[in-house]
């Protein structure tokens, strides 16, 4: 089952389905497992797009 989730994770990644974070969950693997596993497979490593920091104290103006 192992080797299964792995395959889904890599597949969805690639398709851009799941994020790196994502695709190791799913896998059940670190984000440096998947990593090593991705460069065994031949899988690209994506771009991640910017998170957003909700945490983030920034001031809020009104018009």
């Amino acid at each position: 089952m192992h080797t299964t989730s792995l395959a889904q994770a890599l597949t969805l990644y690639r398709s851009g389905t799941l994020t790196l974070a994502q695709a190791a969950t799913r896998a059940g693997r670190s984000e440096r497992e998947f990593l090593t596993a991705m460069e065994k497979f031949g899988v690209a490593r994506r771009p991640e797009p910017p998170t957003v920091d909700a945490t983030a104290e920034r001031p809020v103006g009104a018009d």
